[in-house]
C-alpha cells in the first residue's frame, strides 16, 4: 500500500482545498440542469423536442469542455439566448449537499486546518449556492477560477492561485471529483490528492483511475 493509499497524515497537511460541485454539493443538480432543463428551455424557444435540442447542443458543449467558457454563465447565456442566471435561480431549491458534507465541514473546522473552496463555478453560480446553503461560513477563503482566467484543469491555474493565495503544495490536500483537475494539481506539486467516487448521488461509485477514491468527504476524517 502506497503512502497515498494510507489514511491521510493530517499532521502533514496545513491547507485543504475543496471543490464545490460533485465534492461538497450533489452534482445531481448541475447534471439535471444542463442535460435536461437547459435543453428543454432551448427546445421551447426553437420549436424542438428535448432530444433534438440535446443533439444540437451536444457539440457546442463539447467544443468548450475543459475551457473556462464551459463554466461561464455569461458565455452560455449569450450563446444560447437563455437567461442562465434566472433559470438557475428558479430551480435553486434543488441545490443540495452531498450526504455528510456539511457535517464534514464542521468537523474540519475544529482541526484548525486552512479551508479554501476552489471552484470552477462562475462567481454568480457560487453566490446562488452559497445563498442557498451557506458554504462560506465553513471556509477561510473562496476562490473562483474565473477572475484568475484559467480553469483548475489548466496548468496555468495553479501558479496563479499560488500568487494570490500562497500555500505550500507539499502540505496541501486537494479533494475534487475531476480527474483532469487532479492531474493538473499533481503536476503542479500538490502532494495529497483524493477523488470523489460518487459526485452525483443518483449514480453508483465510479473508477478514480490513478487517484485514491472516497465515496464522500466524510471518509476523509
Amino acid at each position: 500500500m502506497s503512502a497515498q493509499e494510507l489514511p491521510l497524515p493530517w499532521d502533514q497537511i496545513d491547507t485543504v482545498l475543496l471543490d464545490m460541485d460533485g465534492t461538497l454539493l450533489d452534482l445531481k443538480f448541475d447534471n439535471w440542469f444542463w442535460l435536461q432543463h437547459v435543453p428543454t428551455m432551448y427546445g421551447l424557444r426553437h420549436g424542438l423536442t428535448v432530444d433534438q435540442a440535446r443533439e444540437q447542443l451536444a457539440p457546442r458543449f463539447a467544443a468548450r469542455q475543459g475551457q473556462l467558457a464551459w463554466y461561464c454563465i455569461d458565455h452560455w447565456s449569450q450563446e444560447l439566448a437563455l437567461d442562465i442566471r434566472q433559470l438557475k435561480h428558479e430551480q435553486r431549491q434543488q441545490i443540495a449537499w452531498l450526504e455528510g458534507a456539511a457535517d464534514f465541514l464542521k468537523r474540519l473546522q475544529r482541526t484548525g486546518k486552512r479551508r479554501w473552496l476552489v471552484t470552477n463555478a462562475h462567481p454568480d453560480a457560487y453566490a446562488l449556492k452559497n445563498d442557498q446553503l451557506g458554504l462560506a461560513v465553513y471556509m477561510d477563503a473562496v476562490y473562483s477560477t474565473h477572475p484568475l482566467g484559467a480553469p483548475k484543469e489548466s496548468s496555468e491555474f495553479w501558479p496563479r492561485l499560488l500568487r494570490v493565495a500562497p500555500f505550500d503544495p507539499a502540505r496541501t490536500l486537494l479533494v475534487d471529483d475531476s480527474l483532469p483537475v487532479l492531474r493538473a494539481a499533481q503536476a503542479f506539486g500538490i502532494r495529497w490528492l483524493r477523488c470523489i467516487r460518487r459526485p452525483d448521488s443518483r449514480h453508483p461509485p465510479r473508477d478514480t483511475a490513478e487517484f485514491v477514491g472516497v465515496d464522500a468527504v466524510t471518509d476523509l476524517l
